[in-house]
């Protein structure tokens, strides 16, 4: 009896403890799993920063390349030089300079279009080298951008849903948002992907 009586105790403290220690055990791994998605989220983000920086490095040089060229096309020049101040001060949500990214590569939409032009121009070394480098510069944040917002996806999911949602109520996780240009935008620079290096790249008209 007295062992049955030990028995029945001990299943008693084992249920118990399985009722607190699970909950704790979840918490601690919903805890765990928010706090990693945010940290992708900074690290992705700063990948981001850095090829947009050298965008914005590469612009003025482009420029100069097609003033030499087309010098006339002042108002072209001054509305790329305004739209990458525009963008290089933009410190919003990452929706806000997705935005502002947007009305940047719409800009040089009209620079490209002015390249059309001049023959010269299109096959000037020095242009085709920025391009190239410019082209390259969009692949690595069309990479960045992806994983940055697979895990805004990832946390929104996870700030959104029950229960995750009290986890994240109870840490001060939020909700982020996505850094997604315009389609239009998306088409203005060319890509240079690993199979096609070797190829000549597509001008912006021949891609529109």
């Amino acid at each position: 009896m007295i062992v049955a009586e030990a028995n029945v105790g001990i299943v008693v403290a084992v249920v118990v403890g399985a009722i607190v220690l699970l909950p704790t055990i979840w918490l601690i791994a919903t805890f765990n799993r928010m706090a990693r998605t945010r940290q992708h989220i900074r690290e992705s983000w700063s990948d981001i920063d850095v090829e947009l920086k050298r965008r914005y490095d590469l612009i003025p040089n482009l420029v100069e390349t097609v003033k030499g060229f087309a010098s006339h096309e002042q108002d072209v020049f001054a509305r790329v030089a305004e739209l990458r101040a525009r963008a290089l001060a933009s410190n919003g949500p990452a929706s806000q300079q997705a935005a502002d990214e947007s009305a940047l590569l719409l800009g040089l939409k009209q620079l490209f279009v002015v390249s059309e032009r001049y023959p010269t121009l299109k096959s000037d070394a020095h242009f085709l080298s920025l391009q190239r480098e410019l082209a390259l510069t969009e692949d690595r944040i069309a990479a960045a951008r992806r994983f940055f917002n697979a895990n805004v996806r990832e946390m929104n999911q996870l700030c959104q849903s029950v229960p995750t949602n009290l986890v994240a109520g109870m840490f001060g996780f939020q909700s982020e948002t996505f850094f997604e240009l315009s389609s239009e935008a998306e088409r203005v620079v060319p890509r240079v992907h690993s199979a096609s290096m070797t190829q000549p790249m597509a001008t912006p008209s021949e891609r529109a």
